[in-house]
């Protein structure tokens, strides 16, 4: 799958080189300033009406767009305050020359209550922070976030590191984030992706062309990556050619996962879904389906029997199977058919003291779906708490397998080292089922041939897209029935 550079995402060096590209391609510095500040103050106006605004300006590159962004809010009606970490004569380069063309008042820092402002605007540090707030800029940040007024940050909100969305103490609670060229890595992920509320991306004037020496490896989830590989049936086909995935369940009593898993397969494309379970439960599973079937197992006699009897294009394994060497052994029996596959759930967990075996066993066709809990029994020295993005890229190289790291951003990354962070999915997605769908979905792309990177980013959209269409109120099986929907938008 080809990612689209459009949808590309910057670590905070990237984004420095980028701007130094921009001026070896013959943009001037600070011409890429004068359109970033002029940029925020559109972001901005497009917001509110012109009222009082305070803008709080840092003793860098973020605090010169934050002089030019007050120079074109005055300009169009708004009564503009200007406080500055500092003086104006620490500032250097073209931080200074937008600080001398600010032709409104400047305060040093000091300002503790801002209940007098209808705007806030943050242009204090923005990406670039190592260390937490102090002093000024921490009481500042403080009494903003206290006040009822909009507020914007530049770029980054400070307090936010710019390449892991970490919160460094205290952080600005932007209501919209206006950033440059690309976004950066923090807008997307937690808590950052909290912080900078709705991010509003800009041209500034730097060409597209300077990717190709960045050569970015993280991208944001979008359509646009892998829409024009959704399965599409043609015309006299049968269902075993839109594709059979098979859905191991578990004992009846644990039956609900696999067949919510199952279902969501045949709504996302998959042509057939059996699920494959246990002799004693299949009443259960029976009576509680009517698209999807089931095929009854007794022994591993029984279970290899049908794993060769079914015409089965893709597998899934994992939800409600129970954690014990039952598990484990089905797990690897279907690894072994080298059949594209999703293992999730309790088929990750199964192995948690033996992932060399599992690892061992993986191949180029299988997607893992861990939450952090079972991430971190399967990677226990990786903490993807401290940083997701660093912590799925290597867990991804070392499994060589795609590895989808479930959460408010989730994470999907390939062994060879792309990432793509998806953050679309509202809260109501945590809710008991949730995840089962979204591994369902997945493997049914799967099972109608879709490669396992772009299955997995399009199941994940595919899964958010669908819970946000749905209403307070929503459970697992409502995600589903909203999926048809959901596809409709991609023809």
């Amino acid at each position: 799958m080809d990612l689209d550079a459009k949808h590309a995402v910057l670590a905070n060096a990237q984004a420095y080189r980028a701007d130094c590209l921009a001026e070896v391609a013959g943009i001037d510095s600070y011409t890429l300033m004068e359109n970033a500040g002029q940029g925020v103050a559109e972001a901005v106006a497009e917001e509110i009406d012109p009222c009082r605004l305070a803008v709080l300006a840092g003793p860098g590159n973020n605090g010169g767009d934050g002089f030019i962004a007050a120079r074109h809010l005055k300009a169009a009606g708004f009564e503009v305050d200007v406080f500055l970490l500092g003086q104006i004569s620490g500032l250097n380069g073209d931080a200074r020359r937008a600080a001398e063309a600010w032709e409104g008042p400047t305060a040093a820092l000091a300002v503790q209550d801002f209940e007098a402002y209808g705007c806030i605007i943050d242009a204090l540090f923005g990406a670039g922070l190592s260390r937490p707030l102090e002093g000024a800029a921490a009481v500042a940040v403080r009494a903003a976030n206290r006040s009822g007024a909009f507020r914007a940050a530049v770029d980054v909100p400070s307090g936010i590191i710019g390449d892991n969305g970490a919160e460094l103490g205290q952080a600005f609670e932007a209501d919209i984030s206006v950033t440059f060229f690309r976004k950066k890595q923090g807008h997307l992920l937690m808590p950052g992706l909290e912080r900078c509320g709705v991010v509003k991306l800009i041209d500034i004037g730097i060409p597209d062309r300077v990717l190709d020496q960045i050569g970015p490896q993280t991208f944001e989830n979008h359509p646009d990556h892998w829409a024009g590989l959704m399965p599409q049936p043609e015309r006299g086909w049968h269902k075993y050619q839109r594709g059979h995935l098979g859905v191991v369940g578990g004992p009846a009593a644990m039956s609900g996962a696999a067949r919510l898993a199952a279902r969501a397969g045949l709504r996302a494309g998959a042509g057939l879904v059996t699920t494959i379970v246990p002799e004693d439960a299949l009443l259960v599973y029976a009576a509680h389906q009517t698209s999807v079937m089931s095929r009854p197992y007794a022994n591993r006699e029984d279970f290899a029997a049908t794993l060769e009897a079914g015409k089965f294009s893709g597998f899934m394994i994992g939800p409600g199977n129970g954690v014990n060497e039952e598990t484990a052994w089905r797990c690897l029996s279907l690894l072994a058919t080298g059949d594209p596959m999703v293992v999730d759930a309790d088929a990750l967990t199964t192995f948690e003291n033996e992932r060399k075996t599992l690892f061992g066993r993986l191949h180029d066709h299988v997607v893992l779906t861990p939450h952090e809990g079972e991430f971190k029994r399967l990677w226990p020295l990786l903490d993807p708490r401290a940083d997701r993005l660093k912590a799925a890229r290597l867990a991804a190289r070392e499994a060589g397998a795609v590895l989808l790291l479930k959460g408010p951003d989730t994470i999907i990354a390939a062994p060879d080292g792309r990432v793509l962070i998806s953050s679309l999915g509202p809260p109501s997605l945590a809710t008991a089922g949730s995840g089962d769908v979204l591994a369902g979905i997945i493997a049914g792309l799967m099972a109608a041939g879709m490669e396992p990177l772009a299955a997995a980013a399009a199941g994940t959209w595919i899964h958010s897209e669908a819970a946000n269409l749905l209403a307070a109120g929503m459970i697992s099986e409502d995600l589903i029935e909203a999926i048809p929907s959901v596809l409709a938008t991609l023809d």
